[in-house]
């Protein structure tokens, strides 16, 4: 195996580009590590960025927040400005294994990793999510919701890297939140899980984005479930239409872990509860 430490970006999409082989680009390695030692993915190039200028960094950005691509879901939490604004992105990135795997897992190896059922990302999919990727043919911003395609799959080239994680401005009268359920009390993988966004106007819901994980293939961004609430104060009928638009997205799989039709279900009772923790706190942010 060829170790890599590249001083910048650039750098690093460069030994991707040469590579033959296997490349795995290294951040907090809480997918790549397990998968080496599990025999699962051996690879003949890895590339360790964490020594690369501003990968480490929490910073404002228009409004919004740059996220670096090592930045550790501990680091998220512990920064009070980023959590008082996304607590639910923040609360999602919290809730991926233990004490230990906080210190070193990133929103990025999140995505990248391909999971359909990671916490994070339907939460950035709710935010409205962005990154930039380098490649050998320059730099370009992506929508969190256009990089999945597939179980273990994405849309990055083998040269491509994500550099940032890009979070919108939050602005006023907003509030998102991210529940999950799996069987044990935690450090489990989601059964289902589900990230709301939204905005009022009084207590008219404006703006809404609802998403879900580990009922399809790749997370999935629900627009019937954020009508379904929009121009509304989440009343009853409001709630019944998410939850039945939130199960009608679904297309799971049964797994020891949790059947078609105990998914599909569950789907729509965190959505529900999913939108009324965001609304309450979009209320509260008046």
């Amino acid at each position: 195996m060829q170790y890599h430490t590249p001083g910048n970006f650039e750098d690093a999409v460069s030994i991707a580009a040469k590579a033959d082989g296997v490349t795995r680009f290294l951040a907090g390695g809480t997918d790549v590590l397990v998968q080496l030692r599990a025999d699962i993915v051996t690879p003949d190039v890895l590339i360790d960025i964490k020594k690369i200028d501003g990968v480490k960094d929490i910073a404002r950005e228009g409004g919004g927040w740059r996220i670096g691509v090592a930045v550790t879901g501990a680091e998220m939490s512990e920064h009070s400005e980023l959590e008082a604004e996304w607590p639910g992105l923040v609360e999602a990135m919290d809730l991926i294994g233990s004490t230990q795997v906080q210190g070193r897992a990133t929103l990025v190896g999140n995505l990248c990793n391909g999971s359909p059922a990671a916490d994070s990302v339907p939460a950035m999919f709710a935010a409205g999510a962005s990154v930039s990727i380098i490649g050998p043919n320059g730099s370009r911003k992506v929508a969190v919701a256009d990089i999945p395609t597939g179980p273990g799959r994405t849309s990055l080239e083998k040269d491509e890297a994500i550099t940032a994680v890009h979070i919108p401005a939050r602005g006023k009268n907003g509030g998102d939140a991210y529940l999950r359920f799996i069987p044990r009390t935690e450090m489990d993988i989601a059964v289902v899980g589900c990230g709301v966004n939204l905005r009022v106007d009084g207590d008219t819901i404006s703006e809404a984005r609802v998403s879900l994980g580990a009922v399809a293939p790749t997370v999935l961004l629900v627009q019937a479930a954020a009508d379904a609430i929009i121009g509304t104060s989440l009343d009853d009928a409001a709630m019944d239409a998410l939850a039945a638009a939130a199960s009608a997205a679904c297309n799971p799989i049964d797994d020891k872990r949790g059947t078609i039709k105990f998914r599909t279900h569950v789907a729509g009772v965190l959505a529900r509860r999913a939108a009324k923790i965001a609304y309450d706190r979009a209320r509260a942010s008046k």
